[in-house]
């Protein structure tokens, strides 16, 4: 399934905290883990070695039982160019790391290392908001969230949530948000017009017979794949809360995953800023695999 996770650190706690999730991840698709640590010469103290890095990598390697092999490695530059580049020189790699690290900032940022890598990476990305938590033990994850739009990009993911769900034994929960389109109130409609206005209750409706006809042929799918433990669920919104929606459902289900395309029924090529995929990511509490559909 992945060729390698890649596991960028920065000697922080914070940044270790998607440990937990890495090592039953890689025991799971049977794939080696590269630990990385990248010296940024901006921010090497004066005389310090360039391979700083080495001992700490070392002691986190110790944490990883079961694991076909585990690569520790030290490089010099740019942190995030270095991560997205060792990611791009071998196919199949997933880039696993946290949202935030060493400095221990609650919030995402644009233009810190894991939004660089995002924008940036065409591998798959796993990113994880770190706790104060213990990073020695495993994340116990029982169901995984896959939100579609009924686009064909969208459901790219789909077939990884499957290898991942199956892998992992997880419950799949395929997600449609539907967002309601106000007309106005009646009485602000001429007479002479009314004819020609789509009736909302019908318009709603509709919609609603479509999304659900929709969620339960992909369930049916799903089924026929042999995986039994596949639920489908629709939200309603308001116009722009698709995001919101699946982020309090996220926070709504325990130990769960949320796993999104970068884009989906707008069909753009490319990772843009105000997508539904983005706001998840900087704004959701829980982990989210991130997938860049070629």
């Amino acid at each position: 399934m992945y060729s390698k996770i890649l596991v960028p650190l920065d000697g922080s706690m914070f940044s270790e905290g998607v440990l937990p999730y890495v090592r039953p991840l890689a025991r799971a698709v049977k794939a080696p883990v590269e630990l990385l640590y990248v010296n940024d010469p901006k921010r090497l103290a004066p005389f310090s070695l360039p391979t700083q890095g080495g001992e700490y990598l070392e002691r986190l390697a110790e944490s990883f039982h079961g694991i076909a092999a585990v690569k520790r490695t030290v490089e010099l530059g740019d942190p995030a160019s270095v991560i997205v580049d060792l990611a791009a020189a071998q196919a199949g790699t997933l880039i696993a790391m946290t949202t935030h690290g060493y400095s221990a900032t609650r919030r995402w940022l644009l233009g810190s290392v894991a939004d660089k890598v995002l924008h940036g990476s065409a591998n798959h990305l796993l990113l994880v908001r770190p706790t104060d938590g213990d990073a020695g033990g495993e994340a116990p994850l029982k169901t995984i969230l896959v939100p579609l739009d009924g686009s064909a990009l969208a459901e790219k993911v789909v077939p990884i949530a499957t290898e991942l769900a199956s892998r992992l034994t997880l419950e799949i929960v395929l997600v449609r948000v539907l967002t309601r389109v106000y007309f106005g109130p009646p009485d602000t409609i001429l007479p002479l017009f009314s004819q020609y206005v789509p009736n909302p209750k019908e318009l709603w409706a509709e919609a609603r017979s479509e999304v659900d006809e929709y969620l339960a042929s992909k369930v049916e799918e799903l089924h026929a794949l042999g995986l039994p433990h596949v639920s489908s669920l629709l939200l309603e919104s308001s116009a722009g809360g698709a995001a919101a929606e699946i982020i309090d459902l996220a926070k709504r289900t325990p130990a769960n995953l949320v796993a999104m395309s970068t884009h989906g029924r707008s069909g753009v090529g490319r990772w843009f800023l105000g997508s539904v995929t983005e706001r998840v990511v900087r704004y959701s509490q829980d982990p989210v695999l991130v997938l860049r559909p070629q």
